[in-house]
């Protein structure tokens, strides 16, 4: 009887024990608890809170508030810890524990971190007992009490400038005016207003009504509607008669050389809707600008800076976090404005492009496409010309043409190189129609009449002869010619900040005789950009090797070569002197208008596009020239639709015209 009782007791014991042994401990409630905020399941978390909190707030308040938190302020790395105490943890007079934890985290204003305490307390659940915490704000953030939220506030950066070589700003931060409206103003004119606003500021009326019926806004309050420049005084005197309308002094983005380097420098907008969350996760403001195009855009990473942060307790001076900003680096260029603008002033009533460069350094010294627009007020004047079919907003340096005979100094490279051409060979070309046998049917390369009929190297050049550059071609062979072009960079991306399209030799290959005669004077399908064809012209002028392109001023710049040895150093003087010639000789191409003191070395082109051989088509005229003593200047002009004003000859004068003023 005595060993069933010890028996007994002992199955007692035991079941006490185990029943001991399966009381949930407040340190594993707790460890599961920051599990679950490491991977911010705050749902979850919300079940493991003290009934007292929950009768303060709802589950999905709960949830929505600390999920929003945590997004608005970007939290990575979210790490809370907690060291488990080794013996057994006992509750103190009111039944509860306090366990020390830490939060680190990394947020848009930086990293954070700080220490605290949580107390759990042990309720009566329908399962038993369990621990509860006993939540308050101030786990989220040390600095956060009961009631008040979480405030962030951006600060942006003071955008980096564009310079040229002289300092002289191309895209600068100035005083500007926002144009705004104060409703209470109005009376009864209200439409009236609105109808004139919208026109004068280019911009809708139903714009304009929705900005004033924002929930902010009073009868007494400044309703901004757009930034303009004050340097358009006519319009802004035009505004400012409108009863209610008025101005503010803003900081803003001021292009001083306006339609002069319009594509170079490109321009401001705002970011469109699906623009917000990449910028967003780069540190941007919803408010803020970005670079459209042009070098605003290409250089937008070191002209914007970094946005500073701060996160705070709302309406108070409580700092929880704070990330100053970092304002944007200037970009100095090679650029000369002054000489862009002269440029510009030669191609404004045209459509075309103009490039300048030191062919020696590579220093780009402008960049000019026409007709252009005014970055300053870029909405107004993108309403105004978008249907131009003269195309305002495309940087025509950078795109590609048919370069027509200014690409002849290229094949006379390649034939030279080849020994495809001996320069002293005189080749009978006695009349001004060409075929290679009748296989050709009624096609025939035609050139310019000429004053010679025995024709070598210097006089194909001088005179622009089709014929000779034809027959060229194909002499060095379809092959052999496709590489030499790819030596002076064809089909092949050119390493510069500001995008050039790639010059192309042709679609399919060259693969016909009639292609490639008409490649070596530059028609066939012959593409490329003028800003190409400048740096193609330096292997003239540096014995063979054709200059890397600089934009970027930094420091002294020293000469590297985008490709050597192109041609020996012999060839290339060669071919320079006969450049030469092209404008000293009363006969050449390049010869008139003459300027006295200017010794230029030159080529012009005149490249017709049709769709089909035998057909007439528009016509753009080409002028490459470069200062034959300093050689520190070397221009490349071409200009659209010039079959009724003289061909390349409409160009050669306003080449000529910038060297003489310079």
């Amino acid at each position: 009887m005595r060993f069933i009782n010890i028996i007994f007791s002992f199955f007692i014991t035991l079941f006490f024990i185990a029943g001991c042994s399966n009381d949930p401990k407040p340190e594993d409630r707790f460890a599961s608890f920051i599990s679950k905020w490491n991977d911010q399941n705050f749902s979850a978390m919300y079940d493991q809170l003290s009934s007292e909190i929950k009768n303060k707030v709802k589950k999905d308040e709960f949830v929505s508030r600390y999920k929003k938190i945590y997004q608005d302020i970007e939290v990575k790395n979210l790490k809370v810890s907690f060291a488990k105490p080794d013996e057994e943890v006992k509750p103190d007079k009111k039944g509860e524990v306090k366990f020390p934890f830490q939060v680190s985290m990394e947020t848009i204003a930086g990293n954070i971190s700080f220490e605290n305490e949580a107390v759990l307390k042990k309720e009566k659940t329908d399962d038993g007992e369990d621990w509860k915490i006993k939540w308050n704000p101030s786990y989220i953030f040390s600095q956060l009490d009961e009631g008040e939220e979480v405030s962030i506030q951006s600060t942006i950066p003071i955008r980096g400038q564009i310079f040229d070589r002289n300092g002289k700003g191309l895209a600068i931060n100035g005083q500007l005016y926002e144009i705004g409206v104060v409703p209470g103003k109005m009376a009864d004119q209200k439409d009236e207003i609105i109808a004139q606003t919208a026109k004068l500021l280019g911009i809708s009326e139903e714009e304009i009504e929705q900005k004033m019926s924002q929930s902010w806004v009073k009868d007494d309050s400044f309703v901004p509607l757009k930034i303009v420049n004050p340097a358009d005084t006519e319009l802004v005197s035009k505004l400012l008669k409108i009863p209610s309308v008025l101005k503010k002094n803003v900081t803003g983005r001021i292009y001083p050389f306006g339609e002069s380097a319009a594509h170079l420098t490109g321009y401001l907008r705002p970011m469109y809707k699906e623009e917000l969350e990449k910028f967003q996760q780069k540190g941007y403001s919803s408010s803020e600008q970005i670079g459209a195009v042009g070098l605003e855009q290409i250089f937008e990473d070191e002209l914007h800076g970094k946005t500073g942060w701060t996160i705070k307790v709302k309406g108070t001076d409580e700092v929880i976090a704070k990330k100053e900003a970092v304002n944007g680096k200037d970009i100095h260029l090679t650029i000369d404005a002054d000489l862009q603008q002269r440029i510009y002033k030669e191609l404004s009533n045209d459509s075309g492009a103009g490039v300048a460069i030191n062919p020696q350094t590579g220093e780009t010294l402008a960049l000019v496409s026409a007709p252009s627009y005014d970055p300053n007020k870029f909405q107004s004047e993108y309403e105004k010309k978008k249907d131009d079919p003269n195309k305002p907003f495309i940087a025509k340096f950078a795109h590609v043409y048919a370069p027509g005979s200014s690409l002849k100094p290229l094949t006379a490279a390649i034939g030279l190189n080849t020994g495809a051409i001996d320069p002293n060979v005189k080749v009978s070309i006695a009349k001004d129609t060409w075929q290679k046998n009748k296989s050709w049917g009624d096609y025939y390369v035609k050139r310019v009449p000429s004053p010679v009929t025995k024709v070598n190297l210097r006089d194909a050049l001088v005179y622009s002869d089709n014929i000779y550059f034809a027959q060229a071609a194909l002499n060095i062979g379809a092959e052999k010619f496709m590489k030499g072009l790819e030596s002076f960079g064809f089909n092949e991306k050119i390493s510069f900040p500001f995008p050039v399209e790639t010059s192309k030799v042709a679609n399919n290959g060259l693969n016909s005789e009639v292609l490639l005669a008409d490649s070596g004077y530059g028609q066939g399908q012959i593409q490329m950009s003028p800003f190409h064809l400048a740096y193609a012209y330096t292997a003239f002028v540096n014995g063979g090797n054709m200059v890397a392109p600089v934009l970027v001023k930094e420091g002294e710049v020293k000469q590297s070569f985008w490709k050597s040895n192109i041609l020996s150093q012999e060839q290339a003087n060669m071919i320079f002197q006969d450049l030469i010639q092209v404008v000293e000789d009363p006969k050449g191409t390049g010869h008139e208008p003459q300027i006295n003191g200017l010794k230029l070395a030159g080529k012009t082109g005149t490249a017709e596009l049709k769709r089909e051989k035998g057909e007439s088509g528009q016509e753009n005229g080409w002028f490459v020239a470069v200062d034959a003593g300093q050689k520190d200047l070397l221009i490349a002009m071409m200009i659209e639709d010039v079959e009724n004003r003289g061909g390349s000859h409409y160009v050669v004068p306003k080449v000529k015209n910038v060297f003489k003023n310079r």
